[in-house]
Parts: structure tokens; C-alpha cells; sequence
């Protein structure tokens, strides 16, 4: 199950959080700064799987964003390396070659397609046909 979606800078600003468990707000943010800390000193070599607390951070770097998804130990890291991977391709389509700039100023299309793509901490929809599909049905609406 999926504890927690993160997506960070470099310098540690957080450009989305998703939360599926109830935490309160100075312990999230004692989370993001720990993942932040724990994620951007492991170098390119190692894998981009890291034991944190009793969960595990399973996390991409593209260009200067850390994607990470916190999970369950006993979870399957490689489903969730390539739901990271599908999530940033969504993005990338969507956005027509996606930037930080345009996860901050779209943040609502962000948590979106997060929603189209995540449901109450699990893997709901792999296929980005029909993530794109819903994504342009809501900017209809607008």
C-alpha cells in the first residue's frame, strides 16, 4: 500500500504531497525533510529503492524532481518504479514536455491525475490513454 506520493526539488520545496494515512502536519513535514535528506545524497549508482522507517522509498530523479512513492516493505518496488515512470509520462503528455513550473502553477491538474491515476493508497489505472482521456474531459468542464 502506498503510505505517501511526494514530488520535491533539489533544494528540498515539496511540489506535491499526497497523503493516505492520517499524520498530523509537523510530523508530514518531518517526513518530507527526511525524505528529501535521505533521497538526494544517494548517488545515481545505487538503486532507487531505500529502506525509511519501517516503509521503504521507492523514488525517481527527472531532471530536478525527486519522485517518490512511500510504501509497504513487502510491496513490489519494480510496479512501483514503473507507476513512477507511467505517472511522469501522463505528466509529460499532458503538459507537452512538463516542467516544475508547471507543477506549481497547474497543481490542481497535478493532484488530478494523481487521483486518476492512485485510489486510497493503491495502483488504480495504468493505462494513460484513459488518464489522458479523463484529464482533457476535465478542462472541458473548466
Amino acid at each position: 500500500m502506498i503510505r505517501f506520493i511526494l514530488i520535491q526539488n533539489r533544494a528540498g520545496k515539496t511540489r506535491m504531497a499526497k497523503w493516505y494515512i492520517p499524520l498530523e502536519a509537523h510530523e508530514k513535514q518531518k517526513l518530507i525533510e527526511e525524505v528529501h535528506a535521505l533521497v538526494t545524497v544517494r548517488d545515481a549508482r545505487h538503486t532507487n529503492f531505500v529502506e525509511f522507517r519501517q516503509y521503504k522509498i521507492v523514488y525517481r530523479r527527472y531532471a530536478g524532481l525527486y519522485f517518490c512513492i512511500c510504501v509497504d516493505t513487502y510491496d513490489n518496488n519494480l510496479s512501483y518504479l514503473e507507476a513512477i515512470h507511467n505517472f511522469v509520462e501522463v505528466l509529460n503528455e499532458h503538459f507537452q514536455n512538463v516542467c516544475e513550473l508547471d507543477l506549481v502553477f497547474n497543481f490542481y491538474k497535478v493532484y488530478a491525475c494523481v487521483d486518476e491515476m492512485f485510489l486510497a493508497g493503491e495502483i488504480r489505472e495504468t493505462s494513460q490513454m484513459k488518464v489522458l482521456h479523463m484529464l482533457n474531459h476535465y478542462a472541458t468542464l473548466d
